[in-house]
């Protein structure tokens, strides 16, 4: 029923804006565990890729190896804490030195949890769950993927691009897998002028773990950025 007084707008009742009023307390608890947890994981890679890779699938090794990698030059290594890619990378990062984080999401269809986590954090809200996956990032790592890696890797792009974070090292990984989307950032969104041309140089396009970790120490040795954890960190961490 339309509310007379104000035609247009739907009445809700105390229940519904209680309800809804206390979903803001669990968003803020969300953030407020995220930032304790994560603040204390630096530096850190997030990984991206499809959840539907099989183990058996040349991505799904390639994951591990990338994740191992990075973690053996000391970056924790950041994914959803799902299947697939996910669980490859969390697996990798488990083989080497450093941290294996997950920052898993609960749904209606409950997304499994992989195990290979050092800490692992649940989200139910995503937009919170991608802050968390910028806000301690160094790097970026996307593998090939569906449509919730798009969503990430757009993010991830909008954010730099407006300056509304860092900019950091992303890296795509799989050239034959990302060269139609990124002819189409060159053919028609360049061309058509919505975005533009120096927009190209945000991100990068490799194949093997070796180009991703020199990609990510070329963008921060310059700069002397410290990339490895000391074991005071990596106990406290531990102890989260």
């Amino acid at each position: 029923m339309i509310d007379s007084r104000h035609p247009g707008i739907l009445p809700i009742n105390d229940d519904e804006l209680t309800h809804e009023s206390w979903k803001v307390f669990q968003i803020m608890t969300e953030f407020v565990d995220g930032f304790e947890r994560l603040a204390r994981i630096k530096p850190s890679v997030s990984i991206f890729g499809s959840a539907r890779t099989p183990k058996d699938h040349p991505n799904y090794e390639l994951g591990v190896d990338i994740a191992r990698e990075l973690s053996n030059s000391g970056f924790a290594v950041v994914t959803g804490g799902g299947p697939g890619i996910m669980e490859a990378a969390n697996k990798g990062a488990q083989e080497g030195k450093s941290p294996s984080i997950g920052v898993n999401i609960k749904l209606p269809m409950e997304q499994r949890a992989n195990p290979y986590q050092d800490v692992s954090l649940a989200f139910r809200h995503f937009f919170s769950r991608k802050v968390m996956f910028v806000k301690y990032a160094s790097a970026y790592v996307v593998l090939p993927g569906g449509f919730g890696t798009l969503d990430e890797l757009a993010e991830i792009l909008t954010l730099v691009q407006t300056g509304k974070t860092k900019q950091i090292p992303i890296v795509l990984v799989g050239s034959k897998f990302w060269k139609g989307l990124i002819d189409w950032f060159c053919d028609t969104m360049v061309t058509e002028g919505v975005i533009s041309d120096t927009d190209m140089d945000y991100f990068h396009l490799v194949d093997t773990p070796e180009e991703v970790a020199n990609i990510i120490f070329d963008f921060y040795e310059p700069r002397g950025f410290d990339y490895t954890l000391t074991e005071e960190e990596k106990a406290k961490l531990m102890e989260l």
